[in-house]
């Protein structure tokens, strides 16, 4: 059984930073594509960023607008994890975060659908 578990999520101040982790079992991590995602109250779930699987050469990501240069992506293989680093956080990151995977992918995933195993989310919430 696949199981997909988040934790990191809380309340900080808008400019401070938190770190996301999504912990996998039940699956061969090594060859999954991993996606982070969230969604804001009354709003739909939107792409945050996301990983390949990983290659001689590392995993390929892809990150949404909004959050360039200040999310960061990664994952240990050995420990089945994910991570998001998330810095510079304003108030429309508020939002419940989730991790989701998917069985051998060469390019990140970036829209829900294609995507079919679940975390239940973490909340994130940042105050101005």
């Amino acid at each position: 059984q696949v199981q997909l578990v988040e934790s990191g999520g809380g309340l900080v101040e808008a400019g401070g930073s938190l770190r996301l982790s999504c912990a996998a079992s039940g699956l061969t991590f090594i060859n999954y594509g991993i996606g982070w995602f969230r969604q804001a109250p009354g709003k739909e779930r939107e792409f945050v960023s996301g990983m390949s699987i990983n290659s001689w050469s590392g995993g390929r990501t892809a990150y949404a607008d909004s959050v360039k240069g200040r999310f960061t992506i990664s994952r240990d293989n050995a420990k089945n994890t994910v991570a998001l680093q998330m810095n510079s956080l304003n108030p429309e990151d508020t939002g419940v975060y989730y991790c989701a995977a998917r069985l051998g992918v060469s390019r990140p995933m970036m829209t829900a659908s294609e995507y079919v195993y679940w975390g239940q989310g973490t909340q994130v919430t940042v105050s101005s």
